[in-house]
């Protein structure tokens, strides 16, 4: 039995082709009487009816797609904000496409270059680097894009970022108001926004607050990961530096210092106290839980899908940048020093 046409649909509703398919496509539904629609909907379910989004995407030129770019799925920050990120496409009729590039610059080109060949309308990216030639290569040829999370300089791209230097500052303010002078500071990858924000602010937190300004307590991981959190604290402990709190560059970072913790026998935060950022998921079933700056990733993901629709429907709106505040959530890693 062959199976069902709009045509058919459109005859058993009782209704010209055109409003059965504006009924059955969410993004045009609104065009059609609620009532007709929903009287759509059912006999498309009762027939068995299923679109063809290829079809549709040649007579329409659009796909209804976009793509996501996420440098780490283990990272789990990102599926927070990709929860998000669908929470407003699926009402606006779109889909996201997910890559996932491991941090490899060849593995991304391949990834990006597969969902332009799907035709994808868009690309919300979390991959930026500070220079990113193929950012800047993408843009050039008009693609729409949204960073999150990261900016490239001198790109001139729409972005939706948490207030990175903000939550460092609240970081530095919190373990100095528990009485810590020499704190260190774990940094991210200096090839990244994040990581040179989180950086800078790091050293201008302890500055403004008096505290021991010791360039030696600084230290940047090569990767988001916990085994570079591990790396760079083991180095800064066998390099002699006393200090009694961390303030890490991200919730990963800050685990591999627990790892060390555990290493050297050192007590968290009876002899170290640690703050992360991102709080990302259950960081409050660590022993001791983690302190970390909060970011609304789920926030992030909404703010990111609604800009990149934005510059899909009015192509000429002027690119606007958005940083989102944060919080701090104050858990058992974190004590006044011994």
């Amino acid at each position: 039995m062959p199976a069902p046409t709009l045509r058919d649909v459109a005859e058993a509703a009782g209704v010209h082709a055109a409003t059965a398919s504006r009924a059955l496509n969410p993004a045009t539904r609104g065009l059609v009487n609620a009532d007709t629609a929903r009287r759509v909907i059912k006999v498309a379910e009762q027939l068995g009816y299923r679109p063809n989004p290829i079809a549709r995407g040649l007579k329409t030129q659009r796909s209804g797609t976009v793509g996501l770019v996420i440098p780490d799925l283990t990272n789990p920050l990102f599926p927070p904000i990709v929860r998000g990120i669908e929470d407003v496409l699926e009402p606006a009729g779109y889909s996201g496409l997910i890559v996932n590039t491991d941090n490899d610059p060849q593995r991304e080109r391949t990834q990006i270059e597969l969902l332009r060949s799907r035709q994808v309308e868009g690309l919300i990216v979390a991959t930026a680097l500070l220079d990113h030639p193929l950012v800047e290569q993408l843009h050039r040829e008009g693609v729409k894009m949204v960073m999150v999370n990261r900016r490239t300089e001198g790109v001139d791209v729409p972005s939706i970022t948490p207030d990175d230097a903000a939550g460092i500052q609240m970081a530095v303010e919190h373990l100095a108001g528990l009485g810590h002078t020499r704190i260190a500071h774990l940094a991210g990858p200096v090839t990244t926004s994040t990581g040179v924000v989180r950086l800078r602010a790091f050293r201008n937190a302890v500055r403004d607050l008096d505290l021991d300004d010791d360039p030696r307590l600084v230290t940047a991981c090569h990767e988001w990961r916990e085994e570079a959190g591990a790396r760079a604290l083991r180095e800064l402990l066998d390099g002699g530096m006393e200090f009694t709190a961390i303030v890490a560059g991200n919730d990963l970072i800050a685990l591999g210092c627990y790892d060390v913790f555990t290493e050297r026998g050192l007590r968290c935060p009876e002899d170290v106290s640690v703050v992360g950022f991102n709080d990302m998921p259950f960081l409050d079933k660590l022993r001791p839980p983690l302190t970390s700056v909060a970011i609304p990733h789920h926030q992030i993901g909404v703010e990111a899908a609604r800009m990149l629709l934005e510059s899909i429907e009015e192509p000429e709106r002027p690119t606007r940048s958005v940083l989102l505040p944060l919080t701090m959530t104050v858990r058992g890693s974190t004590a006044p020093p011994a």
